[in-house]
């Protein structure tokens, strides 16, 4: 088993920057590629931002491009993600996801591990 531990949500003005993190524990040995969902009131959650295991290629969602940047250190077991030039649209729930293998984690890879999730909510 894998536990995430997000921590880094908060209030912040529209324009500003939050920067998310995810602590794994448990069966940390990998290869685990890690990523990113949000879940916004009364919508569906929808995938966020992904990073494979091993050459750490990334994949984002349209929405998020050229603002937020996922990371991730595998020697911490943390995967990160900065978000820049928010927006109140990007108000939700943010959860952290891994799945077993190398990746590439997209939208729609099978995800085998959740955290509990993190609110970010942007003000207008």
């Amino acid at each position: 088993q894998v536990q995430l531990a997000e921590s880094g949500g908060g209030l912040v003005q529209a324009g500003g920057s939050l920067r998310l993190s995810c602590a794994a524990s448990g069966r940390t040995f990998g290869p685990y590629a890690m990523g990113w969902f949000r879940q916004a009131p009364g919508k569906e959650r929808e995938f966020v931002a992904g990073i494979s295991w091993g050459d750490g290629a990334r994949s984002y969602a349209d929405s998020v491009k050229a603002r937020f940047t996922i990371s991730r250190d595998n020697v911490k077991n943390t995967v990160y993600l900065q978000m820049n030039s928010l927006k109140p649209e990007d108000t939700a729930v943010y959860y952290c996801a891994a799945a077993k293998g190398a990746g590439p984690l997209v939208a729609g890879t099978q995800i085998d591990y959740w955290g509990q999730g993190t609110q970010v909510t942007v003000s207008s």
